[in-house]
């Protein structure tokens, strides 16, 4: 008879994946949204496949995320695992729904942690991981937001001749490039994230650590679809909160913003270090409207992205470990 436990946590694992697409869809496509580059439904065509294909070209940060925040002694139940996938869908749907673009990987990794911490105390934390990726809260969103603005002040200065029509058309279609880049990159790291938490599942169930270095294909291949498929119902609140309410982007803007934040995604990626691509492409957008003046940026709404990302951690942690609570009875 199959585990029941096992096939909820594949499910959760998959609603996850759909729940960030839908929620980081913003990420991919707001700033050609918002600058009118792409339709809507282009952007969102665009971000859903190459999501799929960054999703299933790589394992770096799955493995991070699947034995990397845990000791092993304490990943021996299903229960931080589950736990901390309903903190995170609860959380996530009524970010999304709110409009507010957040960190579903991050929290993921508040309600895995809080959870551990509740059934085996706080030595089931692998304090020096943690701290890396808390390293890469701050660090993530400040090279997003510097990349942007220095690239785009050294782009206005180079093109400072160039017809501004001519520079409107030209990266209006370079955007299908950076719009394919920064969902391809947003999936090899957020992407992951179902592909590390049905293999840790898996673990559990067989006993088989050497699944981390075999992942089956069809883990990889539901998860990359469940990713696109969020994508393509596509978080409308969110992108409009991203794309047309931070600052007022021309193509150029979009261009930079997506180049930035994809540039600092992919580097995470390769390091195998999970890192919010909301918080680095918010950031790149600040930054390059802050290149046009400070006051191009209205920062009452960058103050509540901020303050999303920054309650995404406690909120999560919370729910995990009251979840874990109620539930441990269970198991």
């Amino acid at each position: 008879m199959p585990d029941p436990f096992l096939i909820l946590i594949i499910a959760l694992a998959l609603g996850f994946g759909v729940v960030n697409g839908f929620n980081d869809a913003a990420n991919a496509v707001a700033a050609s949204v918002g600058s009118r580059a792409l339709s809507p439904r282009n952007a969102i065509i665009v971000a859903a496949c190459f999501n799929m294909a960054g999703a299933a070209s790589g394992t770096a940060v799955a493995k991070t995320i699947g034995k990397g925040i845990l000791v092993p002694e304490a990943m021996t139940s299903y229960l931080p695992v589950i736990a901390a996938l309903i903190a995170v869908v609860i959380w996530g749907a009524i970010a999304t729904y709110h409009g507010v673009p957040i960190s579903l990987t991050h929290g993921f990794i508040a309600g895995l942690a809080a959870a551990g911490v509740a059934v085996a105390g706080s030595t089931a934390v692998v304090w020096s991981v943690m701290q890396r990726i808390l390293v890469s809260v701050a660090a993530a969103p400040a090279l997003g937001f510097a990349g942007g603005f220095g690239l785009m002040v050294a782009l206005l200065w180079a093109l400072r001749y160039s017809a501004p029509a001519k520079l409107r058309t030209v990266f209006s279609r370079l955007q299908w490039l950076t719009t394919a880049f920064l969902a391809y990159s947003h999936g090899k790291n957020d992407g992951q994230m179902p592909i590390g938490i049905i293999t840790m599942a898996l673990v559990i169930h067989t006993g088989q650590t050497g699944l981390w270095d075999n992942i089956p294909w069809w883990v990889v291949g539901t998860s990359a679809a469940a990713i696109s498929i969020g994508t393509l119902t596509g978080g409308w609140r969110v992108i409009k909160t991203v794309g047309m309410k931070v600052t007022a982007l021309e193509p150029i803007h979009a261009f930079t913003a997506n180049i930035a934040a994809a540039g600092v995604i992919e580097a995470a990626s390769q390091l195998g270090i999970p890192v919010s691509t909301t918080h680095c492409n918010s950031a790149a957008i600040m930054g390059v409207g802050a290149t046009k003046r400070l006051s191009a940026v209205r920062w009452g709404v960058a103050r509540r992205i901020v303050a999303a990302w920054v309650i995404t951690f406690p909120v999560c942690a919370g729910l995990g470990y009251l979840i874990a609570k109620l539930m441990q009875p269970l198991f």
